[in-house]
């Protein structure tokens, strides 16, 4: 009976350092994908404002993820125009590239509007030190967008307004015209186009 007890402790032990070690590998498996392992350096963009920009969001240059958001905060003192501060982890193997970076822009991906920086390169440009803070290009306001729409919107509404009471006064004098020009044309029918008595 006391055998059979260890061999059901020593079977429930080994079991659990199973499912511990198929913990731990995929962790490890899922950190490696994630590029949890891979070397890394940093770099800081300000911007204005972020809009829903959040730490862990992907960063991209074209299209493939080079890092992630480390950290946000604000700056103490304004750096042109801008006090809002994004920490970056790149990964180093893509640092080629990024010398090459000339904007660093919030962007909207997907349906639902999940907030990325993305980074846009140009063949001629050079940067000569990544650790340097970038001046970032700040996200599209929908609400200021809205805003221009509506008033858009409503200036068109007002020129539709303005343009529909210049038909009405050209269909007036059309009208005016037109009768003026049947009594005109009566008159030299009727041969008396000269007579005023």
């Amino acid at each position: 009976m006391e055998q059979n007890d260890f061999l059901k402790k020593f079977f429930a032990g080994l079991f659990f350092i199973l499912c511990l070690g198929l913990v731990a590998v995929v962790v490890f498996v899922i950190g490696v994908e994630k590029g949890l392992t891979q070397p890394k350096f940093h770099m800081t963009v300000v911007f204005s404002k972020v809009g829903g920009l959040t730490v862990g969001a992907p960063v991209r240059l074209s299209g493939v993820t080079v890092g992630t958001v480390r950290d946000i905060g604000f700056l103490d003192k304004e750096i042109a125009g801008r006090d809002v501060e994004v920490k970056l982890n790149l990964y180093s193997k893509y640092q080629k590239q990024l010398f090459k970076s000339v904007k660093f822009a919030i962007i909207t991906e997907g349906v639902l509007g999940q907030k990325i920086l993305e980074i846009t390169t140009s063949p001629g440009f050079r940067r000569t030190d990544l650790t340097r803070t970038v001046i970032g290009v700040d996200p599209l306001d929908v609400q200021n967008l809205t805003e221009t729409f509506g008033d858009a919107a409503g200036s068109l509404l007002e020129t539709s307004k303005s343009i529909n009471e210049m038909i009405r006064e050209i269909k007036d004098v059309s009208g005016s015209t037109k009768r003026l020009l049947n009594r005109l044309e009566q008159r030299v029918i009727d041969g008396n186009l000269f007579k005023v008595f």
